[in-house]
């Protein structure tokens, strides 16, 4: 099955979007492992997940690169958010106030996430694929892997590598299929794993 891709941004993308692309990466990751680690209240996780993916994806907007797929309707389905770091990038605009606004009494928790995976992010220059989502109804349709296969194509040509962190099993094979070696496991304090992965250019 193909996938029709759309590059959705390339610098600027209405509010109109920004907001569509939080509310997906929000319900494809608001249930996840880490996202139960930083806050096991389901409602509160819930209701600040849009807060806390939209700091990134405003981010992403700016200074990233973002796909989108669209299913039937032309309803978003699914969405890759890529940061290349083959140069310096700023931080998150007001990065502290925002956290603390969306996190509330998990904000100590986002912290050590954000420390744990700074101390293995590489140095190297590449591409980092900060998120990728699907709309849970449309998982397991290939979406995720048509995603994957139109950014790599693009780093295979110009021989950058990518890098990324998986966060549970099922995406850490997926990643593995698609060329991704683990560089190591990441320990949250009582929490779940990650899998910092990395990709060679494939030529």
């Amino acid at each position: 099955m193909t996938y029709a891709i759309q590059e959705l941004v390339v610098r600027h993308v209405s509010p109109l979007d920004t907001a569509e692309i939080t509310g997906l990466v929000a319900d494809a990751m608001w249930d996840g492992p880490v996202a139960r680690w930083l806050h096991p209240d389901p409602m509160a996780r819930r209701r600040n997940a849009p807060r806390y993916f939209e700091i990134f994806v405003e981010h992403a907007v700016q200074y990233g690169e973002v796909y989108g797929t669209t299913d039937e309707t032309g309803r978003m389905d699914g969405v890759a958010l890529w940061f290349p770091l083959t140069s310096m990038i700023p931080p998150p605009a007001d990065y502290d106030r925002r956290v603390k606004e969306a996190a509330e009494d998990a904000t100590d928790r986002v912290h050590q996430l954000d420390a744990a995976l700074d101390a293995d992010h590489p140095l190297e220059p590449h591409h980092y694929l900060a998120f990728l989502a699907v709309r849970p109804s449309r998982q397991n349709r290939g979406v995720g892997s048509a995603l994957l296969d139109r950014h790599h194509a693009r780093l295979d040509r110009a021989g950058i590598p990518a890098y990324l962190e998986a966060n549970d099993p099922r995406n850490r094979d997926l990643y593995l299929r698609h060329g991704y070696q683990v560089r190591s496991v990441i320990e949250l304090p009582d929490g779940p794993p990650l899998w910092a992965m990395w990709r060679k250019p494939m030529v």
